[in-house]
């Protein structure tokens, strides 16, 4: 069982909460993995493309007064990118509010980190390819998995939902913009080119779309998916 990402999860103290507008007050994934008759003790791997709080937040147990909360996924392997790891070690002043401080010790802790620089990792075969970005925060890591309807792209946070397909848009928290917009405009132009798919991770409508180009050969989206719920793409 290969879990992509954890979500924010239900780490937060209160305060935290309502800083960062936070509204669910439980542990969200941990109920869909149950309504798929899944618990954390379940995963086999975990893929983080990096450590921010609302990617990496739900590889935590949820908030008790008092208490470091504990990681979960205790069978799990945990694959990131060395550079998104680093990063999350020592942040810049500007990104440091992002990440878990204490996530990163606990992951090592756990001796069941690996940190990856390569196209393709062992552990999980030659169907899922990484994909490095910088643009966001350095060494994103984008895994792309090779599927009977052709390759899905888990765009993380390099592209983050359905509207931004249109290179021009980026978001506030992305450390370099212009780099980024180069990023995507070449990882959008290989999946025209192969009939490839992005999965979005803060799109409230779409979950999956493929990715086009108009008649104006601006990148854009078909065959919206809105749940994923239990469909097969590997053959």
């Amino acid at each position: 069982n290969i879990l992509l990402e954890t979500g924010i999860g239900a780490f937060f103290s209160p305060k935290f909460q309502r800083r960062f507008g936070v509204v669910e007050q439980r542990h969200v994934l941990l109920e869909n993995l149950n309504a798929l008759g899944l618990t954390h003790s379940d995963i086999d791997i975990v893929l983080l493309s990096h450590l921010h709080f609302d990617h990496a937040g739900g590889l935590l147990e949820s908030y008790q007064e008092s208490k470091e909360p504990d990681l979960l996924f205790p069978n799990a392997t945990f694959i990131c990118s060395n550079k998104a790891f680093l990063r999350a070690c020592n942040p810049h002043a500007r990104d440091k509010a992002s990440f878990i401080p204490h996530l990163q010790r606990q992951l090592q802790d756990s001796g069941r980190l690996v940190l990856v620089e390569e196209e393709h990792c062992p552990l999980l075969g030659p169907d899922f390819r990484f994909i490095y970005s910088n643009g966001h925060t350095p060494g994103l890591l984008c895994t792309e998995i090779q599927t009977q309807i052709g390759p899905i792209l888990f765009g993380a946070d390099l592209i983050p939902g359905s509207s931004w397909v249109h290179t021009p848009i980026t978001m506030g928290y992305d450390r370099f913009p212009e780099l980024l917009i180069d990023e995507k405009t070449e990882i959008l132009q290989s999946l025209v080119d192969r009939s490839g798919y992005i999965f979005f991770t803060h799109d409230h409508k779409v979950a999956l779309a493929r990715i086009v180009q108009d008649e104006r050969g601006r990148f854009t989206t078909t065959l919206h998916q809105e749940h994923l719920l239990k469909q097969r793409f590997i053959a």
